[in-house]
């Protein structure tokens, strides 16, 4: 067996970051930058008023000073005539700072009788003018790779960038396989149970910017598997859950085989999660999980989500951790690196006492995973133990 930071350098050496595509910026959200993108914008592209009020010259901005509004701005609207002494605009939030203007005076601190105004006796000493190009200039640049949040898309916006390039979604097909399975929605047989895997592991794929690909269950036979196998052709990762042991009715590793899988490794000293096979069937990736539920979806996070960062263009690596003070003792490990479901709450980690890796119960009320290290002695109540957050996409 390897260690799962062998495991997760074989796993993240299976697949590069997927080609880029251009996408129109309403469907930009949630993608990966894949080159820099450059505004020709200055934002603001005028001095702009940032209050409701009156646009004066600074030689006349004089408590008690009488002057003459000789026209209106407006958002969208400017005034065209050019300020002289004595003379004022009635401005708007937004709207250009006509020629000459200095500064603006907030309407509370003006009384209007007509085209006449004076100025009040306290006067707000702000400018109330934003600068053109305050915000960005011409040039301004997002670098790639960048996962793209709705505020990126907001400035994306403002620079005018209509088109964004991004790396495009990795197609992840996934297949479960076994006699017992049925899917959900079906009546399953006494000796039954529902596929609930792959479900999972589409959601965790869709969640983390790819896009998953249900192939029909495969039966525990190797015509099944194979004509399964061929089902996935066109994808770029291949996931299967289940059939990965050393059984008699474990065949995915033989058929994987005899499509030709170059296999990087064979078992991973971890638990959940021992069974996992990982390698390349020609231009696709395959990495092959148990097929217990937890271990499943445990494999899921700690190999599946760092290869999809991978391919669509992110940093890799292994999963991000923290740390944090737990409320309950967690015991001495054993040889392998250990997974255990808890949660995180008023910042405390609690470690469920029940680690069965058929339990979703549990690992549905969890929100992190503990990592404990091969042979990591005893944590006392209040000891700092590291986790990794499961719902942080």
């Amino acid at each position: 067996m390897i260690t799962v930071a062998q495991a997760l350098d074989y796993v993240l050496a299976l697949a590069d970051a997927m080609p880029s595509e251009e996408v129109p910026l309403r469907q930009a959200a949630g993608r990966v930058l894949a080159q820099d993108v450059t505004t020709t914008l200055t934002q603001p592209p005028f001095a702009s008023s940032a209050m409701d009020g009156y646009a004066v010259r600074d030689a006349d901005w004089t408590g008690g000073a009488t002057l003459t509004v000789i026209g209106e701005a407006a958002a969208g609207h400017s005034c065209d005539t050019p300020l002289g002494a004595g003379q004022a605009v009635r401005i708007f939030t937004g709207a250009p700072v006509p020629e000459g203007a200095d500064r603006v005076v907030i309407q509370e601190d003006v009384t209007r009788t007509g085209d006449t105004i004076t100025l009040g006796s306290q006067l707000d000493q702000a400018r109330h003018i934003r600068a053109a190009g305050q915000d960005f200039k011409t040039g301004h640049t997002i670098k790639a790779p960048r996962l793209l949040a709705p505020r990126d898309i907001a400035l994306l916006a403002a620079m005018n960038i209509a088109q964004v390039p991004v790396t495009r979604k990795p197609v992840i097909a996934i297949l479960a396989t076994g006699d017992e399975l049925v899917q959900p929605g079906e009546t399953p047989a006494r000796d039954q149970i529902i596929a609930s895997n792959t479900y999972g592991l589409a959601a965790m794929v869709e969640a983390a910017g790819g896009t998953a690909r249900l192939l029909p269950i495969a039966r525990d036979t190797a015509a099944s598997l194979s004509l399964a196998f061929d089902l996935a052709q066109g994808a770029d990762l291949l996931v299967t859950v289940g059939g990965a042991s050393v059984g008699d009715h474990d065949l995915v590793g033989q058929v994987a085989q005899d499509k030709g899988l170059d296999r990087a490794f064979y078992k991973v000293a971890m638990r959940p999660g021992k069974p996992l096979m990982a390698g390349n069937i020609g231009d696709m990736a395959m990495l092959g999980l148990p097929g217990n539920p937890v271990s499943a979806m445990v494999c899921g996070e700690v190999f599946l989500r760092p290869l999809l960062n991978k391919m669509r263009g992110l940093p890799a690596g292994p999963r991000a951790t923290r740390t944090a003070p737990t409320c309950k003792p967690i015991p001495a490990n054993g040889p392998r690196e250990h997974y255990m479901r808890g949660r995180l709450q008023d910042g405390q980690v609690k470690v469920f006492d029940r680690q069965d890796s058929a339990l979703i119960k549990v690992l549905h009320a969890a929100n992190c995973l503990i990592k404990r290290a091969p042979h990591a002695p005893d944590v006392a109540i209040g000891e700092e133990t590291e986790i990794i957050l499961l719902d942080n996409y």
